[in-house]
């Protein structure tokens, strides 16, 4: 969980709030008006942060590698993320 600060006060406690993120661990949040504006999190969360492959990135791999993408037209309701098809049951396959 984060600590939560409005910019005015973090502004005349900045150091303090470096400290408390590099040596305590912490992440910050500032807020404006109540709303999150910036967080301060350590370099080495932040190397972390970057590292981790967003979750959609991850979703599109998976995806890749099950299945090579088809250029047919029969392919275009996957590239739009339709997930199933109508079939008739009176046709057979």
């Amino acid at each position: 969980m984060a600590y939560e600060i409005p910019v005015t006060q973090a502004r005349a406690e900045l150091a303090e709030l470096i400290n408390r993120v590099v040596y305590g661990g912490e992440r910050v949040v500032v807020t404006r008006h109540g709303k999150p504006l910036v967080a301060l999190v350590s370099a080495a969360d932040l190397e972390k942060l970057e590292a981790e492959p967003r979750q959609e990135e991850q979703v599109i791999t998976s995806l890749s590698s099950v299945r090579p993408q088809s250029t047919a037209t029969a392919a275009e309701p996957r590239r739009f993320g339709i997930a199933a098809e109508h079939r008739d049951p009176r046709i057979g396959d």
